[in-house]
């Protein structure tokens, strides 16, 4: 479980420094919201995780 939590955490910091970078360049609209929702869907799937594996099922 600590391999799949440290690769969805490394996705989450990825995507934000896309969007960091994004900002930077003075990026498109579209392109800032889908670093945004790339990063919340990797929190919310790192949550998921962490729960699953207190349950023992991973």
């Amino acid at each position: 479980m600590k391999e799949a939590i440290f690769v969805i955490s490394m996705g989450i910091v990825l995507w934000i420094i896309a969007l960091v970078f994004a900002i930077v360049m003075n990026a498109d609209t579209n392109v800032l919201w889908i670093c945004v929702i790339g990063a919340v869907l990797g929190a919310i799937g790192l949550r998921y995780t962490i729960k699953r594996g207190r349950k023992g099922v991973l």
